[in-house]
């Protein structure tokens, strides 16, 4: 569902041109809760597959990039933001081919997943808000520092199994 959002979200986005968008933030809103929605059905009813172990980070991954790279290009996100996120997802897509052929089972960590839940709320929130608005990017960089943590730990733990 988030993959097939991403198109819904850019146009509504690109439509408010950095402007609030209730519209932008309640579909990308929408892609945050179907992340919450599907892993836990998935692990309830036992139906988790390959293909949703490699999906369902890819695009969280896309939907957060994407709606980072729009807000820095309507100026609402400074360009640490977008190099500290795409940067560590483009690390994390890249590697996580690598690290798999090499036998690492990859295990979403509870820092892994507060670090997605703040980046989903709080663009959501930056979405809804008007420009100049402190408060969602205290939020935002809350994430991005679990989010660099979740990777760093998550990089720590490829690199110690792939050694044994």
């Amino acid at each position: 569902a988030r993959l097939v959002l991403i198109p819904v979200f850019v146009v509504l986005a690109v439509r408010a041109a950095g402007d609030a968008s209730w519209a932008a933030g309640a579909v990308f809103g929408a892609a945050g809760i179907t992340d919450q929605v599907d892993g836990w059905l998935a692990r309830r009813w036992k139906v988790e597959s390959e293909f949703g172990k490699l999906a369902d980070p890819l695009a969280d991954r896309l939907m957060i990039d994407v709606a980072v790279v729009l807000l820095f290009a309507y100026d609402r996100l400074p360009w640490p933001a977008l190099a500290l996120i795409v940067v560590r997802d483009g690390i994390l897509v890249l590697g996580t081919p690598v690290a798999l052929r090499r036998g690492y089972d990859f295990s979403v960590s509870f820092l892994g997943k507060a670090a997605t839940w703040v980046l989903y709320a709080s663009i959501a929130f930056i979405l809804v808000t008007e420009d100049g608005t402190a408060w969602p990017l205290w939020v935002f960089w809350s994430g991005v520092a679990l989010a660099l943590c979740a990777g760093i730990l998550y990089g720590m733990a490829v690199r110690r199994a792939l050694r044994e």
